[in-house]
């Protein structure tokens, strides 16, 4: 678990290890959709102008669905809601308001939607590869506990073991994965000093910070109170990304000025199964009962994932049984 790379110097600033793999994947999805549309006659400069508004777009909406998923953590502090950089994004939040923000622009420039969005979904499959590293880096989007050989163990106070040492209602887990003696929960006075927790309102207090740990503490944590291995399904995820950006590019090629607009929702339809099923190993996210669900007693990402794959299958009945679109002659640039 790496959430800080380095710092800089004189100005003691830490790069932190998600954004640095957002941006990452971010100029590798635009040179990669800048070459893509090479053949087609378009200005490369508009794809550019697509993607940044999308990250844009992505980033607030992420941070708008985590709000909203977790408004109780800000209700205390309304501030906090903009303090991206302190972590709190739902993908899937920032990738619906990301194509409603392209959309627009699609439409305002008059750009061939379809064929713009087929290449937008090769690209940011290939972004969220490397976004996913940055979630392993930064310890989000944690995995249940496994015995399966591919299981990691998180460092002390990292989300991963937080989850494990608190009991979570929210996944109808009334008890923590990891009993932890009172002694390790409790708050700071006003002194600066650990004020330790009674056994009876253990769980009503904050986590001990690893700085203020005794040495005997130190030991434990590493023993008989380490962390439970999990599954590293941002691993995973990184994984299933960087293999649907290769799909999606293979059916891209394939069908590309004949179907357009039907690779597209292949990836909604992609990304909404995988998403289904690996939410089935992820341990962050709390079960959703609300109206819109039909999924009830799934999380917030499969039900999104659910309605994803029905769009998708909508677009590609739509988009499979038009008529190839007509697109203009263009004359090429003199140089």
């Amino acid at each position: 678990m790496f959430p800080e790379l380095f710092e800089l110097p004189i100005v003691h600033v830490t790069i932190k290890s998600y954004g640095t793999m957002i941006v990452i994947g971010f100029l590798l999805a635009v040179l990669l959709m800048r070459r893509l549309l090479k053949g087609f006659g378009e200005n490369p400069d508009h794809i550019t102008n697509v993607a940044l508004y999308a990250l844009i777009a992505g980033v607030i909406g992420a941070r708008i669905f985590y709000v909203v998923h977790f408004w109780e953590k800000f209700r205390g502090e309304p501030l906090s809601v903009f303090a991206v950089w302190q972590g709190g994004l739902e993908y899937l939040g920032g990738v619906l308001l990301a194509i409603v923000v392209v959309l627009i622009y699609l439409f305002w420039n008059r750009l061939p939607m379809r064929t713009y969005m087929d290449v937008l979904s090769i690209g940011l499959m290939l972004g969220l590869g490397f976004g996913r590293i940055g979630c392993f880096w930064n310890g989000c989007c944690f995995g249940k506990v496994t015995d399966f050989p591919l299981g990691i163990r998180f460092p002390y106070a990292s989300p991963p073991y937080v989850s494990q040492v608190y009991p979570d209602p929210k996944r109808d887990r009334n008890k923590p994965l990891l009993e932890l003696p009172a002694e390790y929960y409790g708050y700071l006075n006003t002194d600066g000093k650990w004020i330790p927790s009674s056994e009876a309102n253990r769980y009503n207090e904050f986590l001990k910070p690893k700085s203020m740990l005794t040495p005997e503490q130190k030991e434990q944590v590493k023993g008989p109170f380490r962390a439970l291995p999990v599954h590293p399904t941002q691993l995973y995820a990184s994984a299933n990304a960087f293999l649907l950006s290769l799909i999606t590019l293979l059916v891209w090629r394939k069908i590309k000025e004949r179907k357009p607009g039907c690779t597209f929702g292949l990836m909604f339809i992609l990304y909404g199964t995988t998403r289904f099923l690996l939410e089935m190993v992820r341990n962050d996210n709390p079960f959703e009962r609300s109206w819109w669900t039909i999924y009830r007693g799934g999380t917030m990402s499969q039900n999104l994932g659910i309605y994803m794959v029905i769009l998708g299958i909508i677009m590609l009945l739509i988009f499979g049984t038009q008529k190839s679109p007509k697109r203009p002659m263009r004359r090429k640039r003199s140089k």
